[in-house]
């Protein structure tokens, strides 16, 4: 009796925890992006470029004055958008974010990290990125 009841317990918690959002960045959740080229997402319009590697994140940037880029996966609840290096090279595959100056100091919130999601996956959608196999989750720090 006390295994079925554990198992039932067990159960409720495997889905519990399957709804419950877990810790990823927002990369992981929009997973099928091709790895030909580097995303970037206009973090304030939501517009998408895509750059054939090699391709330096100044080369991006210099585009755009007064704008920083970050990449997805260093980005999360509470924190201060991160920067990517100027010298840095863009990684194939990877989704980044052009930010204006003026969100460097601003930690990021929940309703921040959803929004640049759905920015991202509006914008992959139109570019032909196919979603139909993954549900997009949404992240809290743990």
């Amino acid at each position: 009796m006390g295994i079925c009841a554990s198992s039932e317990t067990q159960s409720k918690r495997s889905r519990r925890d399957e709804r419950r959002p877990s810790s990823s960045s927002i990369t992981d959740r929009i997973r099928r992006v091709p790895r030909s080229s580097s995303k970037v997402i206009h973090a304030v319009d939501g517009r998408l470029q895509e750059y054939k590697p090699p391709i330096q994140a100044k080369h991006v940037t210099s585009k755009y004055q007064s704008c920083f880029l970050s990449s997805s996966e260093s980005m999360s609840i509470g924190t201060c958008v991160p920067r990517v290096p100027d010298d840095e090279d863009l990684q194939p595959g990877q989704i980044y974010f052009l930010f204006p100056e003026s969100q460097a100091q601003k930690p990021l919130s929940l309703p921040d990290l959803c929004s640049l999601a759905i920015k991202a996956s509006s914008a992959l959608s139109k570019s032909g990125v196919d979603f139909s196999s993954n549900t997009p989750k949404l992240t809290t720090p743990r």
